[in-house]
């Protein structure tokens, strides 16, 4: 109906009505936006000669704005001004798809029909039982994806005929010697501290607090010492665990979902592996003789390190994540526990034992049983929840009371008497229905909600592994908090106090020997009759055993011999740095290579971005802004 209003636009009878209107508006003073409006398709943009409409556009906000939800993990839907900033990004997405698909065009650029073929054939998730493409399987996969055919492979070979320009523009990227040898500096640097501790368990113990002292810690704190606010609430839930009873998983379905999933569940296998690096290749038969004999790991280090070679574990990788080509083809074919020949790359000589494999083969049925039973029922589950979630919310909002809610619709009503940390009168936890997530946001809401107010059905904060949530509060009776007396308190009290009394004793000590460090004396000088340690060597992202976490960051904003002062859990610290490593990258080839490959990958990303963005503003794209602000809006 829409492509045939269309046409009749183009006709002259409908031409002729329009001059008409034209007319009409003129003498009205109607602006020439609205004059568009009526006279041409509403595109959100032109890029290049190409409309954009707002399907297209919505379906990418759309998407955009699922992963934005998934990852503010609560039950608070995105605010106006998010989904504007989504709407937006996804507009700018489509354009410089856009501009991307009219450059390829203009260069020629084609995905020839045998070559496409080929690439579908080749998907994992279209293979069958036998490892060969299976036309059942791809039609499945497309119709499980809302595809047709067609729109599929339009896809595909818009997609592939793009990886060529971009491949070309990837190609042969790598970062300079002075920018890798830089970022490996800074990421490898260490740095060691001399230290003072001023533990809290080793204080001095005040003496006991008089009760003027007491009474006005007390005054001070009262709301260290008042009782909780206790809520009386009946909630029903509706969310997995509330109708899982009601889900069946018959065989049948198994069998189906192992047919429609064999293809997915190949695992790539991961290896791990401890590597000698050595330039020397009679150093690399040395010292794989030696490992051969029987030498463990640690003194084969420490025997690789005598001689500067660089000794090194890498753990749980695929066989694209080695460095070197031919260190990753000698791992994957030694057997594991045993020490192969050295084998030579570009980066030297590698002596080698691989100490774990990880994944790798099909799974049979009885295997991926578990995990499918699971997704099945999780997937028969949302659906129930789907269905039964209108029905809760008439239930509801017809005024229903919730212990009063009919027991088909699969919502568990409990009522209870809770704190805000979900604890009874007795200190214990008070069980609720659904998952973490959703039980931390009905508590959050059930000391929100006002004593008396009609409950309504409310979203539970979205989790992955879990289908849609929902539930209702009614609250109850309120116990409001209230101090209790000094008298039932006291032992509290004086603990209280005692434990601040220390905190401030030990945090003047270490502040006193800072200021001394800072004056000019050294830490054993300004720490008298303290014992000064070194702490190990640690790097800006590598913690070190011993080194408390909170004096890392401090540490590397230091210059050496500057004096710093933190409080852990245990007590103070001041500490002076002392020294400053400087990593030495032809000591490390295996690490300055990763660095380098990693800033390889990121610039390829910097130049691949700049390209499309430069190609959108070649394409000189022009926005409809009235149309754009209804992206977020759809009707």
């Amino acid at each position: 109906m829409i492509s045939a209003f269309r046409h009749f636009l183009g006709t002259w009878a409908a031409r002729g009505f329009f001059m008409l209107l034209v007319g009409v508006f003129v003498a009205w003073g109607v602006g020439s936006d609205v004059l568009r409006m009526l006279t041409s398709d509403p595109a959100v943009a032109i890029v290049g000669g190409r409309n954009i409409y707002m399907p297209e556009v919505q379906e990418a906000y759309t998407r955009q704005l699922a992963q934005v939800s998934r990852s503010l993990g609560t039950n608070i839907d995105p605010t106006p001004e998010i989904k504007k900033a989504v709407a937006a990004q996804a507009l700018q997405g489509v354009i410089v798809q856009a501009a991307m698909e009219n450059a390829v065009t203009g260069m020629g650029l084609v995905m020839p029909d045998d070559a496409l073929r080929q690439t579908v054939f080749e998907l994992p998730a279209f293979k069958g039982g036998d490892g060969a493409f299976s036309r059942d399987m791809f039609q499945t996969v497309l119709r499980n994806n809302n595809y047709s055919e067609s729109r599929f492979l339009a896809l595909m070979r818009g997609e592939l005929t793009q990886r060529q320009l971009l491949g070309a523009v990837r190609a042969g990227t790598s970062s300079p010697d002075v920018l890798t040898r830089a970022v490996f500096s800074f990421q490898h640097e260490a740095r060691v501290a001399e230290v003072v501790n001023f533990p809290f368990l080793t204080a001095p113990k005040p003496d006991a607090p008089t009760e003027a002292q007491q009474a006005r810690w007390y005054d001070n704190h009262k709301d260290l010492y008042s009782t909780r606010e206790y809520r009386t609430i009946e909630t029903a839930v509706l969310a997995l665990d509330t109708v899982t009873k009601d889900v069946q998983i018959t065989d049948a379905d198994l069998q189906a979902a192992w047919e429609a999933n064999k293809a997915a569940m190949q695992q790539a296998e991961r290896r791990s592996v401890q590597v000698i690096l050595t330039q020397d290749a009679e150093r690399a038969k040395a010292l794989a003789t030696a490992w051969i004999s029987g030498t463990d790991w640690a003194e084969m280090q420490k025997k690789a390190q005598a001689d500067g070679d660089a000794p090194v574990e890498i753990s749980d990788a695929t066989r694209d994540e080695f460095p070197a080509p031919e260190l990753a083809e000698a791992v994957f074919n030694a057997p594991p526990s045993t020490v192969p020949a050295p084998v030579k790359s570009a980066l030297g000589w590698h002596v080698l034992k691989v100490t774990g494999i990880t994944g790798g083969g099909n799974k049979t049925f009885e295997q991926a049983a578990s995990a499918l039973r699971a997704q099945l029922q999780m997937e028969k589950a949302a659906d129930l929840i789907d269905s039964r979630a209108n029905k809760l919310d008439d239930a509801i909002a017809g005024g229903a009371r919730l212990a009063d809610l009919p027991p088909d619709l699969g919502a568990a009503v409990v009522t209870v008497t809770i704190d805000s940390a979900g604890l009874d009168k007795d200190g214990k936890p008070v069980v609720l229905p659904g998952g973490d997530a959703l039980r931390a946001a009905l508590l959050v809401e059930a000391f929100r909600a006002k004593q008396g107010e009609s409950p309504h059905l409310i979203d539970a904060p979205r989790d992955p592994a879990a289908p849609q949530g929902y539930y209702a509060i009614a609250v109850g009776n309120i116990v409001a908090p209230a101090p209790r007396p000094m008298t039932e308190v006291a032992d509290q009290v004086r603990e209280d106090w005692t434990r601040d009394t220390v905190r401030h004793g030990r945090e003047a000590e270490a502040a006193a020997v800072l200021a001394a460090v800072k004056a000019g004396k050294k830490l054993s000088e300004a720490a008298a009759g303290q014992s000064v340690s070194t702490l190990p060597p640690v790097g800006r992202a590598a913690p070190a055993e011993g080194v408390p976490l909170q004096l890392i960051d401090p540490l590397f904003n230091l210059k050496q011999g500057e004096p710093t002062m933190i409080e852990t859990p245990d007590g103070f610290v001041v500490a002076v740095l002392a020294e400053i490593r400087q990593a030495d990258p032809d000591a490390d080839p295996i690490g300055f290579g990763q660095v380098r490959d990693a800033l390889g990958r990121s610039l390829a990303d910097d130049i691949q971005a700049a390209l499309a963005f430069g190609l959108r503003d070649r394409a000189a794209p022009r926005i409809d802004r009235a149309q754009a602000d209804r992206i977020a809006q759809p009707e």
